[in-house]
């Protein structure tokens, strides 16, 4: 059995932690890029565009993350594209964050009254200028705390890359539980590594969420 100290596996795990942190982060903005893409789609008076992005984002919110990082890492490798797990995690929690907030902010979107469209239509704006300066404004003021809040899932998500051999905060201590053998010790301290990352970010999203309020309410 390997001898580890206590600072032996808190520096190890505290590696696989600014993994977590640098894939959540990567994830959330390319995830938040695409979803934007995906809300235009959802929103467009083009029905095949809003018909594709419905069947992308049901895709993506109706099967497990773990399934769809199978697919990426399996399903290329059977068709001879060599993929790294860190490409694979990276793409599939992109395309899994992309889905969830496309869908957030449409309905922060279609939650506005249709009196704001009607209203910047009579202006003479076309819809991009409807979207520029009147709508997404306004959306992006009531989809703060569900965006910030969701932001707390994909860090946890990021736990289900450790299956595909990512090694992340999960598959780190899982790796030093198998050589310690003292699970309850090493998983512990990843339990605590999630709720120092997740905690702040949760707090976050509350006190959006408080002022948001506030503001509506004046």
């Amino acid at each position: 059995m390997i001898q580890f100290t206590l600072w032996d596996i808190v520096s190890h795990l505290l590696i696989g932690m600014g993994w977590t942190v640098g894939l959540s982060f990567a994830a959330f903005i390319l995830g938040s890029t695409a979803g934007m893409v995906m809300l235009f789609a959802r929103i467009s008076p083009n029905p095949l565009l809003r018909q594709l992005a419905k069947i992308y984002i049901e895709f993506f919110q109706g099967t497990p993350l773990l399934m769809q990082l199978f697919l990426l890492f399996f399903g290329l490798a059977l068709m001879g594209i060599d993929i790294s797990a860190l490409a694979t995690a990276l793409i599939g929690l992109t395309l899994f964050t992309s889905a969830y907030l496309a869908e957030i902010w449409r309905g922060c979107v279609e939650s506005l009254p249709f009196g704001q469209w009607e209203a910047s239509a009579s202006l003479a704006m076309n819809r991009w200028q409807q979207m520029r300066y009147v709508i997404i404004p306004q959306a992006v003021r009531i989809s703060l705390p569900p965006t910030v809040g969701f932001s707390v899932q994909v860090v946890k998500g990021t736990a289900v890359t450790s299956i595909i051999g990512f090694m992340e905060i999960t598959k780190t201590g899982t790796m030093i539980a198998n050589a310690t053998f003292k699970p309850m010790l090493v998983y512990g301290l990843v339990a605590i590594g999630y709720f120092l990352i997740c905690f702040p970010l949760s707090a976050f999203a509350r006190r959006v969420e408080r002022r948001s309020y506030a503001t509506y309410m004046r």
